[in-house]
């Protein structure tokens, strides 16, 4: 029978090397002890803020010290809960950094309040007298422009203090989905029993054998039907927090809240979804090549996954994908292609599945840490996809951790996507160049199609859904989950107009983690349109392309993130770069149709 391995019998190569972090268990007590004394100094200088420029600077170094504390004691929790979400000693330790994360929201609360009192012009005297505030300069024009939004300092420390609690719609829904929920085994093509898991439920729905596939697909949605009320219980409260909140920020809408963290236009979200609107055409030229594939009267939902082509898709072990995405890396410059492969050969990496493992890959690591990534990795071309793309985020995380301050080392999804989505299109551009395996290359070019079907228009399908079901909530409807069901439905019928569109489909909003970030989603399509144009670019012009591209990464959050993005070259303000990246999708599938 084919099972998921236990931790221990992974090679230490093969696991993230957490103890750059801290040492042990031990080490982390110890800071987050020293930070539980440090709150009571914080909370001292409350009423005394901007009383002058030298006490306004310790207040943000102080601030800053407790966070970056703060952050490294949550990291180290939240992987070490990670490796096993079973263990309930990394458990308490996550809800314990949780609840620090919180309490030093809560004594930081009265800092913002208080410089939004003063004008600009106050704040750009306090600059004059002391020059080291001048880094904050940007800090201080973003702290002004959401003046408008912000509470009094007893409010802001409410609601910081309520951040535990407004997280836990997604933490259940975590630890459903990665700790209580078994899904069953089934009988592979070859007789064997396959334990169908989180991780490998799309690997096996690209198994060439139809009634496999549908087997599985089947048994895994009836599994989610068994946790529906729990499940949307935990969505409908999820999208109820949100609401509540931008209500209590004086936003009309918890999308407009969204997306004025990051100062980012509507437009900008309904311009994607305009446009991808527009363009399901192509989509339904690549699920009918699908049909094609599977030799189908008509594609069903259980053949979504399958590749265009033929024959199994090769085998990539994981240290040959390392060698494909540092080779493929190579166009952004010796410097960040050199400090990639030093990245690989330094354990940033948790590579295979294991049980209780979380579900998925994220890069993380703080700014005083090396990245760390976190993978599931299947010995296939998606994962590894999913390497290059991780990896892109860890390059991004380390430059500008290097190259700024702490204060803006926490840059937004929006540009986040694109470092990651660069990797990707680089990948591409590399295996279909280089390599002469005619069956890797088909499986390239498939995944290619694949990426952009899935990041492009599954991200924003995924994004209407979302603006919908907080449409719906606060209208006053009810989020039962048979109306979020229905909701999903029809839009998945859109989408996939060509295909079978049955009722098991409709749960498929079950299994999104996403969900429970609220907006978060269609930073992937922008990101990969974005990434798109700035390859083209980098692949055209050279190396002051790739100059531009890495001081990009470079700049974290010291510029809004449509300003980063024009100044390495690319205007997302513009429904231009999704309907560029569009055609290029185009272009792929009438390669792929020519080959075939």
């Amino acid at each position: 029978m084919s099972s998921v391995p236990e931790r221990s019998d992974i090679d230490e190569e093969y696991k993230w090397d957490l103890e750059d972090l801290y040492a042990d268990d031990e080490a982390w007590e110890e800071a987050y002890e020293a930070v539980e004394e440090q709150l009571e100094d914080l909370r001292a200088y409350e009423g005394r803020v901007t009383e002058d420029a030298s006490t306004l600077l310790a207040v943000l170094e102080l601030r800053e010290e407790i966070m970056r504390t703060v952050s490294n004691v949550a990291s180290y929790a939240r992987m070490r809960r990670d490796e096993d979400t079973t263990d309930g000693q990394y458990q308490a330790l996550l809800a314990r950094a949780q609840s620090l994360s919180s309490d030093a929201q809560s004594a930081a609360s009265f800092i913002v309040p208080e410089i939004q009192n003063c004008s600009r012009e106050e704040i750009d005297q306090f600059v004059e007298a002391e020059p080291d505030l001048e880094l904050y300069d940007h800090y201080f024009d973003d702290v002004l422009r959401m003046k408008a939004h912000t509470r009094s300092a007893e409010i802001e420390n409410l609601l910081a203090e309520l951040g535990e609690v407004t997280g836990a719609p997604g933490e259940v829904y975590n630890m459903l989905a990665n700790a209580d929920m078994e899904f069953p085994a089934v009988e592979d093509p070859d007789g064997e029993s396959r334990r169908i898991t989180l991780n490998n439920f799309t690997t096996l729905q690209k198994n060439p054998n139809r009634q496999f596939r549908q087997t599985v697909y089947e048994a895994f949605y009836d599994e989610w039907e068994n946790v529906r009320n729990a499940v949307g219980s935990a969505y409908k409260n999820s999208v109820k927090t949100d609401s509540k909140l931008a209500r209590a920020r004086n936003y009309d809408t918890a999308r407009e809240a969204a997306l004025d963290g990051p100062n980012v236009p509507a437009e900008v979200y309904d311009n994607l979804v305009d446009t991808v609107r527009d363009n399901l055409d192509k989509l339904h030229r690549h699920a009918e090549l699908k049909r094609d594939a599977v030799d189908g009267e008509e594609l069903r939902m259980w053949d979504l996954y399958v590749p265009l082509v033929q024959e199994e898709s090769p085998e990539i072990p994981y240290e040959d994908a390392c060698e494909y995405v540092v080779d493929a890396v190579a166009p952004l410059g010796e410097e960040y292609q050199s400090r990639l492969a030093e990245g690989l050969d330094s354990r940033w990496v948790d590579v295979y599945e294991t049980k209780g493992k979380q579900s998925g890959a994220y890069s993380g690591g703080t700014y005083d840490s090396q990245p760390y990534i976190l993978m599931n990795y299947q010995d296939d071309v998606e994962s590894m996809y999913t390497l290059a793309h991780e990896l892109g985020h860890s390059l991004h995380s380390q430059l500008t951790s290097e190259e700024q301050p702490y204060v803006y080392s926490d840059y937004e999804i929006f540009v986040a996507e694109v470092a990651s989505t660069v990797n990707e299109t680089l990948l591409t551009h590399h295996l279909l160049e280089t390599v002469e395996d005619e069956r890797l290359r088909r499986h390239v070019l498939n995944q290619y199609l694949e990426r952009f079907r899935s990041t492009l228009y599954r991200q924003t399908m995924f994004a209407e859904f979302e603006h919908r079901t907080h449409e719906l909530s606060e209208s006053g409807e009810a989020l039962t989950p048979d109306r979020l069901d229905e909701l999903y439905l029809d839009l998945k019928s859109d989408y996939y107009e060509p295909a079978a569109v049955d009722d098991r489909i409709a749960r498929e909003w079950m299994r999104i983690p996403h969900f429970y970030r609220a907006f978060y989603v269609y930073q992937y399509a922008t990101g990969i349109s974005a990434a798109v144009a700035l390859v083209d670019g980098i692949l055209d012009e050279g190396e002051p392309a790739a100059e531009r591209y890495v001081e990009f990464l470079e700049k974290g959050s010291r510029e809004y993130p449509l300003e980063l993005l024009k100044h390495a070259g690319v205007d997302m303000a513009s429904p231009e770069p999704v309907e560029a990246a569009l055609d290029v999708y185009a272009e792929y599938l009438d390669e792929f149709a020519s080959l075939t």
